[in-house]
């Protein structure tokens, strides 16, 4: 009898072995060629930004952005701080990671910003020198908007919808390149 069960446990372990899936390869080269493409972005970047806290009450900031390839090509690092003007104290701290993922041919972004994270798809323009990006929590949608306008400048528009209410435009970011790749 124990002979027999032992049997079954062999011949079970050997026929899921057999069966599973091997798991997949990711294509470096791909990603690297993918990641290339947001190359627009890398280097440091200093201006003004504009977000609405309340409804009618902007708050105006000193903001930098960073950009930097990370894994040798495999990532795209962005850290970006908004200062108040009024006091120079931090009023928005985020930071992302993007990257490629090959087998879903889609671009991913892990962001970070006040304590919370989240990811979301990303989608690079056609005109080589845009980004957009959203998500959903509940009731709350975004979409956002990043361009580099034809002065050069990396310039982000922001939009939330909250519940069924029209989509109110909530933040502008203008900054311009320091610091070249």
């Amino acid at each position: 009898m124990v002979h027999s069960a032992l049997a079954i446990v062999i011949v079970t372990s050997f026929g899921v072995a057999g069966t599973a899936q091997i798991p997949y390869t990711p294509d470096l080269a791909a990603q690297r060629a993918a990641m290339k493409k947001l190359a627009f972005l890398v280097g440091k970047w200093s201006g003004d930004a504009s977000m609405l806290r309340t409804p009618g009450q902007a708050i105006e900031m000193s903001q930098t952005e960073e950009a930097q390839f990370k894994l040798d090509g495999l990532i795209l690092q962005i850290e970006g701080v908004g200062r108040a003007k009024s006091d120079g104290k931090p009023i928005l701290q985020a930071f992302g990671l993007i990257s490629f993922d090959d087998e879903s041919r889609t671009y991913q972004m892990r962001a970070f910003n006040d304590g919370r994270w989240l990811e979301c798809e990303v989608k690079p323009g056609e005109d080589g020198a845009s980004l957009s990006w959203g998500f959903t929590i509940g009731p709350v949608k975004t979409s956002s908007v990043l361009r580099i306008n034809q002065e050069g400048d990396w310039t982000e528009s922001h939009e939330i919808t909250i519940g069924t209410a029209p989509a109110r435009h909530f933040m502008d970011v203008t900054v311009r390149r320091v610091k070249p790749r």
